[in-house]
């Protein structure tokens, strides 16, 4: 069991500044990728369990958490963040890696497999889509429709929005809302989501829509029957940000690939039930990669792998 850790920032050629965690040792590496507006809280509990037998590493994308962005503030979205990772793996010296995504972090690892395959080991996608999400959050085309009025607004008066969304998001109406619509509040701790809520409110609403635009214009849909890895989808039943459907689909998809599905799981899934994702995640790196990870109680029943 490794101790190692190291925080450092990464320039790369345009002149962001991006962050980045190395905890642990032993390849491969497990690479974390967050979710749009995010900074890490989905990975609060996956990290340090993690991290006792395998290099991890965390970044923060461009715009979001402690990295910078480049002098030109068009240049955020799936490609940059692809070139990014490829980047931050040679400086937290990971050859190859398990490349774990949440949320927009999926789109990330399948763009990011599509390119770099080979410091592709596996795939961990958790409570994701393959692309253009807008097109189904909450099964509803509506977010859709109103986007590109949001980001014109945003980008308009982006001071005036800024300011806005502080004020909102700082309200015990926004997380009340948020804890009873959105995830299990019966299982999540606010403590373990009002992270999320506090980087939100800080982050430049500019970045935030211009990276929402490109994950609502990418897709990796062609890509998924080319996946040749080892590939793990879980999903929660309930989530209602990347409907569990969209993972279903993914799983027939990608060839040999498994899938979970947790019955009171929604988007925040990692974190309602840090276990039972710990478990499972722990038996796909030792079956399907052949990693040694510290024997731990099988599954519980009904929580194995759904048929397909």
């Amino acid at each position: 069991m490794s101790h190692y850790f190291r925080q450092d920032y990464l320039r790369v050629p345009d002149e962001a500044e991006l962050y980045f965690q190395v905890l642990g040792d032993g390849e491969p590496g497990m690479v974390l990728c967050d979710g749009l507006g995010c900074d890490g809280f989905a990975w609060k509990y996956l990290t340090p369990y993690l991290s006792k037998y395998h290099r991890v590493l965390r970044w923060h994308y461009r715009g979001h958490g402690r990295s910078g962005l480049p002098r030109d503030r068009s240049r955020v979205g799936m490609l940059y963040t692809c070139e990014d990772l490829d980047r931050l793996m040679d400086a937290a010296e990971v050859k190859q890696g398990v490349i774990f995504g949440h949320s927009m972090g999926v789109q990330v690892a399948l763009e990011f497999h599509r390119r770099y395959a080979h410091r592709v080991r596996g795939l961990v996608l958790i409570c994701g889509s393959y692309g253009n999400p807008l097109d189904t959050f909450h099964d509803s085309t509506y977010l859709k429709r109103v986007f590109p009025i949001i980001r014109h607004l945003v980008e308009r008066y982006p001071e005036r929005a800024g300011r806005l969304i502080h004020s909102l998001l700082r309200t015990e109406l926004a997380m009340q809302v948020a804890l009873t619509v959105e995830v299990n509040r019966d299982l999540l701790s606010r403590e373990d989501f009002a992270p999320y809520f506090e980087h939100l409110a800080k982050m430049d609403p500019v970045v935030f829509v211009r990276t929402l635009d490109s994950m609502a214009n990418h897709t990796a849909w062609d890509h998924l029957p080319h996946v040749d890895v080892p590939t793990l989808i879980i999903a929660g039943e309930r989530d209602k940000f990347t409907p569990a459907w969209l993972s279903r689909k993914m799983a027939e998809h990608i060839p040999g690939s498994e899938l979970m599905l947790v019955p009171l799981g929604t988007h925040t899934t990692p974190l309602e039930y840090r276990e039972l994702v710990e478990l499972r995640i722990e038996r796909f790196l030792r079956d399907r990669l052949g990693i040694h990870v510290p024997s731990s109680p099988r599954l519980p029943p009904g929580q194995d792998v759904t048929p397909r």
